[in-house]
């Protein structure tokens, strides 16, 4: 009897030692060596710190308290499931900023988020104000045009690098809400901030919900985000639905923005603002795109749907934009000689109570028709169903 429980004990032993030790290595984010320094410990109440090599992180339901931030480093993993909601607590000195609660991946780590439909994940702020937190960002090692690599605005992370499939891992079907905690008026999180993500990561349907600063913004890279949708009606909120800056070159399908407050434009979109001419030059094709906007009771400064500048290059397709007073504004000598030779166009738009379709001003400041740049065409139906909500934003949107 004794030595029937000494091999079994033994053999439970082995098979401790074999889990710990070794995992199948792929993209699915498991390791071919588990670091056995690896001790992130998950506490539901008190979510927050560092996953390292080897760690893998499984938030598997319910409600997990963010209390500071959550960094995944190289060579670890966020993995969470659907119908989880994480809830970033209240920081009690609003100018405590080593307090500030985000989620960051790391240049090498990775997130997967499972969310569906019916059961997306949430992140979220006790807090139900924009900017109460800081929002989601990713860092990869795709190119940049503002040097091989950068240190992110918010985060301090590194981002950026000669790799354009590098992979960050999945996010589906994730909302964000009351994202955009401001360090100062220049330095604010987003909702979801891509740094120099490469296009072997996945993002689809995801919603920035009533974020302070951009719902979504790309710093670079070559990611590919469909079904993004962004909705702001809070009077705290004040900046762009979705943004591009420093060399994206990837591509957008199905995206539905509308605010019914003062905020500002649906796109701004850049290429680098200190060299027009940088490269890679942002270069993104977006198809299928809604913007929505609250029309000639606007009363903030920025009222297009569409700013294109300081170099930037892009390729629009199905198109509708509904109530702004200004349609597209191109901006910028650079851009200005893109509509001319076609590499900055808009093909099948629908303008629905746009006072102004579109305008244009060299560097200088002189007047430009730019009316080259689109093409008209009165059955598009952007993101779905023209300025309305796009059937694929039913069951995990809110606002719509």
């Amino acid at each position: 009897m004794k030595n029937s429980i000494s091999k079994f004990l033994s053999l439970a032993v082995f098979a401790a030692v074999a889990l710990i030790t070794s995992c199948s290595s792929d993209d699915d984010g498991t390791f071919d060596e588990v670091d056995p320094s690896a001790s992130f410990v998950l506490n539901r109440d008190d979510f927050k710190g560092e996953l390292n090599s080897g760690d893998e992180v499984i938030l598997e339901s319910g409600t997990y308290k963010l209390t500071g931030k959550l960094i995944v480093n190289d060579g670890a993993i966020l993995i969470i499931k659907e119908g989880v909601k994480v809830e970033a607590t209240t920081v009690s000195d609003a100018t405590d900023f080593a307090a500030v609660r985000f989620i960051a991946v790391a240049k090498g780590g990775k997130i997967d988020v499972q969310g569906t439909a019916t059961n997306p994940v949430v992140m979220t702020s006790s807090n139900k104000t924009p900017g109460a937190w800081g929002g989601l960002v990713v860092c990869g090692k795709a190119p940049i045009n503002k040097g091989v690599t950068a240190s992110a605005e918010v985060s301090d992370l590194e981002y950026g690098g000669t790799e354009p499939e590098d992979n960050s891992g999945t996010i589906k079907y994730l909302r964000l809400e009351y994202t955009g905690f401001a360090y100062n008026s220049d330095k604010e999180f987003n909702g979801l901030s891509l740094f120099g993500v490469g296009n072997g990561t996945t993002i689809e349907y995801v919603q920035s919900y009533e974020g302070s600063d951009d719902a979504f913004e790309w710093f670079g890279g070559t990611v590919n985000a469909n079904y993004l949708v962004a909705f702001n009606s809070h009077t705290e909120v004040g900046d762009d639905l979705f943004d591009w800056t420093q060399g994206w070159t990837g591509n957008g399908e199905n995206w539905y923005g509308k605010r019914t407050n003062a905020g500002n434009r649906g796109i701004e979109a850049d290429n680098n603002s200190n060299n027009h001419l940088a490269t890679p030059i942002s270069n993104p094709t977006i198809k299928n795109i809604t913007l929505v906007g609250i029309g000639e009771t606007d009363t903030s400064s920025e009222t297009q749907a569409v700013k294109l500048r300081v170099g930037t290059k892009a390729t629009f397709d199905n198109v509708v934009l509904s109530n702004w007073k200004t349609g597209f504004d191109i901006q910028h000598t650079e851009s200005i000689g893109y509509v001319v030779n076609g590499s900055l166009i808009a093909t099948n738009v629908k303008f629905d109570n746009v006072t102004t379709k579109s305008t244009g001003k060299d560097t200088a400041g002189a007047a430009v028709d730019v009316s080259a740049f689109y093409t008209e065409d009165a059955t598009a139906t952007g993101a779905g169903n023209g300025a309305q909500k796009p059937t694929w934003a039913n069951g995990w949107t809110l606002g719509l």
